[in-house]
């Protein structure tokens, strides 16, 4: 599996036998800019403009935007119900995180997560090989929450999304803060990749926090 990230919390994986998932396209975000993308796929986590923008896939996708359990071409998708703040979404409303099953794998999109989990969510959520998860604070979990969360559910490697980057400019440090605090929480080595490959057999011997680059479309 191919792990593709455009920035902000919009990713793409790729199976190996050429599946297509797009989850949280966004378009154009601060500094961001998003290239339009054929998805088999399509996985929105929660109503948000920089999260629902489905006018970037293209093809014959299908639109995943709720909780719930879904099968689409071979891979198996559930959704659990959180929210977007930590009053049960009093302020920034409802969040689902959702759980892929592919090639193998099992990954985890935390969309705009911005609670720990109870112990319901993570009962729920199950075991985990690959999580995504936000790391910047404001609008969702900051890094020591994330780290928290990534505690709580074991994943064998954590991708943090949902922070501040060069590519966002004064405006997107202001919005969010930057990876550091979680990455020292998270207490893992911490691998630096323009895209990320695994597989079921290289799981193992890949563990620890990745750091995907933003690539300018």
């Amino acid at each position: 599996m191919r792990i593709h990230w455009f920035g902000h919390a919009a990713f793409q994986l790729t199976s190996e036998q050429g599946t297509v998932i797009l989850i949280d396209p966004y378009g154009k975000f601060l500094g961001y800019r998003m290239p339009r993308v054929r998805a088999d796929i399509l996985a929105v986590t929660h109503d948000h403009k920089d999260h629902n923008q489905i006018h970037i896939a293209e093809g014959d996708y299908e639109l995943i935007n709720k909780p719930g359990h879904f099968s689409v071409k071979g891979v198996e998708i559930h959704g659990v119900s959180t929210y977007h703040d930590n009053v049960e979404g009093a302020k920034k409303g409802s969040n689902t995180v959702f759980i892929f099953t592919i090639d193998g794998l099992r990954i985890c999109h935390a969309g705009d997560l911005g609670h720990i989990l109870t112990a319901e969510q993570v009962g729920q959520i199950g075991e985990i090989d690959v999580l995504m998860i936000p790391v910047g604070g404001r609008m969702t979990l900051d890094g020591a929450g994330a780290a928290e969360v990534m505690k709580q559910l074991q994943p064998a490697v954590a991708i943090p999304m949902h922070y501040s980057t060069k590519a966002l400019g004064l405006l997107g440090r202001f919005y969010f803060a930057k990876a550091d605090k979680f990455l020292q929480a998270a207490g893992r080595p911490v691998n630096v990749v323009e895209e990320l490959v695994i597989t079921s057999e290289t799981l193992d011997g890949q563990r620890g926090v990745y750091t995907l680059q933003y690539e300018p479309s």
